[in-house]
């Protein structure tokens, strides 16, 4: 009979039934130790493992971990003159008495290839004439006249919110007064316009009644 079982020696049966529980015990422990070094407490796994982390793509190089392995995006190059196509726009023709034109403007890039143009305030212009006559200028009285970069692409057309021409004659010096009206009855009145430096070609004529 095998002696783990049922020991045998010259002592009572009890000795030797502790002294093998004792040995049991500090193997028990012995692997338990062994078990912490290979496995750390509170660890998600092998020690000698990293999980590694993606990175999504289209972030920018101050959103990764490792610039050198992203890209940064290009810049679009300043747009030229030649490739700009601005348009002055009346909503309408002509309007009866009372009624205020409402003015705007078109750009088109007609490059080939995207570019950035400074489309703010700062550098738009609606000029409203009557022959030779300056009737109204935008910037006689505009206030915090911003920039703004934006980009074109090649072929689509970008239109300003209409602005509300109240039919008065304009000059820096009535800015804080009563304007005067300007003539109607009939009166043809020209919108020509202007943005990032680059004039319209034409005019968009209109009558006020």
């Amino acid at each position: 009979m095998s002696t783990w079982r049922d020991p045998v020696g010259p002592k009572s049966k009890n000795v030797y039934l502790r002294r093998r529980l004792l040995v049991l015990l500090g193997l028990l422990a012995l692997i338990v130790a062994v078990v912490l070094i290979i496995v750390k407490p509170g660890g998600s796994g092998s020690a000698a493992t990293t999980p590694k982390v993606e990175v999504p793509e289209g972030l920018s190089s101050q959103q990764t971990e490792d610039p050198a392995k992203s890209e940064k995006p290009e810049k679009n190059p300043k747009c030229e003159d030649a490739d700009l196509e601005v348009l002055a726009i009346t909503d309408r023709e002509s309007y009866a008495a009372g009624e205020k034109p409402k003015l705007s403007l078109s750009v088109t890039n007609t490059g080939k290839k995207p570019c950035t143009a400074d489309l703010g305030t700062a550098g738009m212009v609606f000029s409203v004439t009557s022959g030779s006559d300056q009737v109204w200028l935008s910037t006689d009285c505009q206030k915090t006249p911003d920039h703004r970069p934006v980009i074109l692409e090649p072929g689509k057309a970008l239109k300003t919110e209409p602005l509300a021409w109240d039919r008065t004659r304009s000059s820096k010096k009535t800015c804080e007064v009563d304007r005067e009206q300007v003539a109607a009855g009939g009166a043809s009145y020209h919108l020509a316009v202007s943005v990032a430096g680059v004039e319209s070609q034409q005019t968009a004529q209109f009558l006020l009644y």
